[in-house]
């Protein structure tokens, strides 16, 4: 939080300091002055402290959590990860709340009417542990109508809801789980590659049971990596690389996981996941959308180019080849030009989609 300073025509109050490396690394602490520009003429950036350097020591340096402030679970920073996570799992209330929030959003399997409010409701109720518990809501449907808040009409619209999503794609289940480095992009992959769900059971019981020893002599680090890149081999979906392979494993591992998989599928029928494309100038390319776009929404945005036949990343590297840069593109932008990638503008996006009809 900053007193209000004006920095290149805009009134700034709030920056980040995206994690505690930076924050150490700065040396910013409460009360301290600071230099303060906008990043790629966008993002405010905090460049560090200024100022009476006797003030500064005098000042406390930020104290970092090492327990969950909700369940007392350890918080834990593992190797190489920029930030801390509680360790409770499903015993946490914040991560089960916030792990239901997630199932349902519109994103991951979009069941309208399930807002946080209700789900909080349902848990202090103790009507939802699990993500399959959504779909025995019915059961509780004359409970719920004696309840503040809930009439007769907006029950059944909740459940109708409900029962609408029974079908709902693979992509969009395997993205509401919350598998970490599980992304859209990347469920969607799985999905199309593995549209029968017990294909996916199996290939997720070869990677949790796949754990090689380690070669004479080899280093803790070079055991994971090649480790890592056999689970990545063995999925054999572009764009599942060693990191996702290896969480796919860990998490089928869990066997109260897999205990939520097998219930939740006794509840839904996953739907097949297919994509129809057709020639066009995108096709087989790796596309990047930043920036706000007005014509679109970035789902649709990204939906309508990969039915072009391309594939959207949600990063720049040196494999991208067209980025599109709507109003307010920043770091993404000049990486992309810095990487000699195409460039182009939500204009030249539309005249693709025009004359790719």
């Amino acid at each position: 939080r900053l007193k209000p300073v004006n920095v290149g025509g805009v009134v700034v109050t709030n920056a980040t300091l995206h994690n505690e490396d930076e924050i150490r690394r700065k040396d910013v602490r409460v009360g301290d002055m600071v230099e303060l520009q906008r990043a790629g003429d966008v993002i405010p950036q905090i460049l560090g402290w200024t100022g009476d350097e006797a003030a500064h020591a005098a000042r406390a340096e930020y104290s970092f959590p090492d327990h969950c402030p909700d369940c007392g679970s350890l918080a834990v920073r593992e190797d190489g990860e920029a930030v801390r996570r509680c360790t409770g799992g499903l015993i946490c209330p914040a991560q089960q709340y916030e792990r239901f929030r997630h199932f349902v959003s519109r994103r991951a399997v979009d069941i309208d009417g399930l807002g946080g409010k209700s789900i909080e409701e349902f848990i202090g109720l103790g009507w939802l542990r699990t993500p399959a518990d959504i779909f025995r809501l019915r059961l509780h449907a004359d409970e719920l109508k004696g309840r503040e808040g809930w009439k007769d009409r907006s029950v059944q619209n909740l459940i109708d809801s409900i029962e609408a999503r029974r079908n709902v794609g693979l992509d969009r289940l395997l993205f509401g789980l919350g598998i970490r480095h599980v992304g859209e992009v990347t469920a969607r992959d799985l999905a199309r590659s593995y549209n029968v769900w017990p294909n996916i059971e199996a290939l997720l019981d070869r990677l949790a049971a796949h754990a090689p020893e380690p070669a004479l002599g080899e280093t803790a680090e070079k055991h994971w990596k090649r480790v890592a890149a056999d689970l990545a081999q063995m999925v054999g979906v572009g764009g599942v690389g060693p990191e996702v392979a290896s969480a796919l494993a860990d998490f089928w591992r869990e066997p109260h996981n897999r205990d939520l998989v097998h219930d939740l599928l006794r509840e839904v029928s996953p739907a097949e996941v297919r994509l129809e494309t057709r020639e066009s100038p995108v096709s087989g390319k790796t596309m990047v959308f930043t920036g706000t776009l007005e014509s679109m929404g970035r789902d649709e945005a990204k939906a309508k180019a990969e039915a072009l036949g391309a594939k959207v990343a949600g990063s720049v590297s040196a494999k991208t080849d067209i980025l599109v840069a709507g109003a307010d593109a920043g770091s993404k932008r000049a990486k992309a030009e810095a990487l000699g990638v195409q460039v182009i503008s939500e204009a030249d996006w539309l005249e693709i989609l025009a004359t790719s009809n």
